[in-house]
């Protein structure tokens, strides 16, 4: 995973349990933030995928490669 994804997954991650408990107060919120926790929950989602699709189109061109210094 680029190191870029990673920074942004992170903040994902750490976003999921501000939606759910008060920074200022430590206690948890009567009404969650729901746009925070689901938008951090498909952002996770899509940079997961996207990864995948990268690491993927990656090892297609590697094999490519082989295949053609084989020839």
């Amino acid at each position: 995973m680029d190191k870029y994804l990673t920074i942004i997954l992170i903040f994902m991650v750490v976003g999921i349990p501000i939606a759910w408990i008060s920074p200022l107060t430590g206690e948890v919120r009567e009404q969650p933030l729901l746009p925070l926790f689901y938008g951090s929950i498909g952002g996770i989602i899509l940079i997961l995928f996207y990864s995948g699709y990268k690491d993927k189109k990656e090892r297609q061109k590697l094999n490519e490669k082989r295949k053609k210094s084989k020839k």
